[in-house]
């Protein structure tokens, strides 16, 4: 019998068993004493929101493999002005730094707009530490990115690659798994897959 567990990862745990520096998302499961348990996928450090948990490999394989091109959405805040032309540059696909060829197509929904000051106090003080030396009006633009790749801190790079700095990125589905709106950052549920 398998299990799933829909986990609201929070700011600052890294998506690993183990790690030196920083507490992991397995600390959240320690309770549950199985050894099995492993991670869908990766979220990296800063970014929170829905991260999958099981001990069934062939459902987690059919969730990262690449070759079944799963949707991820995330909510995104970034540093800076997310034009119609680098919005259309992101969907058609943007060259990584280090990479051979283009992302593949993003679906790109922008929720609005204002200015770092206004929003600056809600930050995580780690992120607010990091861009303080930034213009009080400097502009921040809000909205949702949908891709279907996985590459290493996939979103961040996207958006440098178009002079914007993602300084909060949230996952808020998988395919058509939905985070529970309900379940706070630190929080988990079981769940049963369809």
């Amino acid at each position: 019998m398998y299990h799933y567990y829909m986990f609201h990862k929070p700011f600052g745990c890294v998506t690993a068993r183990r790690d030196d520096h920083y507490p992991t998302v397995m600390d959240y499961f320690s309770e549950l004493h199985n050894d099995n348990l492993n991670p869908v996928g990766r979220l990296d450090r800063e970014t929170t929101g829905l991260l999958l948990i099981t001990d069934d490999g062939m459902w987690n394989q059919k969730l990262t493999h690449p070759a079944y091109h799963k949707e991820k959405t995330y909510e995104f805040t970034v540093l800076g002005d997310l034009t119609k032309e680098r919005i259309r540059a992101l969907e058609n696909g943007v060259l990584l730094k280090g990479a051979a060829s283009l992302t593949s197509p993003a679906r790109i929904t922008i929720t609005g707009h204002n200015i770092l000051s206004d929003i600056l106090p809600s930050l995580h003080p780690e992120v607010q530490a990091s861009i303080s030396s930034n213009l009080p009006d400097h502009p921040v633009t809000f909205g949702t990115i949908t891709i279907t790749e996985g590459k290493k801190r996939q979103i961040r790079r996207m958006m440098k690659s178009v002079h914007c700095c993602v300084i909060e990125l949230k996952r808020i589905s998988i395919g058509s798994i939905c985070l529970d709106p309900q379940l706070k950052p630190g929080e988990w549920k079981e769940f049963f897959p369809d």
